[in-house]
């Protein structure tokens, strides 16, 4: 498993973010078609990850704020992988509700790509239907 997670060492920049409906196949770019964000991952098996959506305004009143802050993803812990997971066990988080819980996903490398999957979870848009969340990540030079 270590030769797995030094794979995986280094900075990743986020190529696109887009969800996937289980039975209709449909994606949906959540994010826009270039939201921004960056993953690393210390030798040490260290996780950051953050992620914007696209065109981030400078937010000028409280609710923008809320808006800002809703749509953005922050987190860090240390990271394990056991085959094809990828688990964080989550120490600080922009959601709070996240401390101290692991945050399961699934990866694999594509060249100098890291694709980091969801597993299904139900769309809170569509009643009684799932979707997959993948995010796409690219080697930071």
């Amino acid at each position: 498993m270590a030769d797995a997670v030094e794979q995986l060492v280094g900075d990743w920049k986020l190529a696109s973010f887009f969800t996937e409906d289980v039975g209709t196949k449909q994606r949906t770019n959540v994010y826009g078609e270039r939201p921004t964000g960056y993953l690393g991952i210390s030798p040490a098996g260290r996780f950051f990850g953050l992620v914007f959506p696209e065109q981030q305004n400078a937010a000028q009143s409280t609710q923008e704020q809320a808006a800002v802050y809703r749509a953005m993803l922050a987190y860090t812990g240390k990271l394990r992988l056991d085959g094809e997971r990828f688990i964080v066990d989550v120490d600080a988080a922009w959601n709070k509700d996240w401390m101290g819980t692991e945050q399961v996903r699934f990866w694999r490398r594509k060249g100098n790509k890291l694709l980091i999957t969801s597993a299904p979870i139900p769309n809170p848009n569509v009643a009684g239907s799932m979707f997959v969340g993948t995010l796409v990540w690219e080697r930071d030079k």
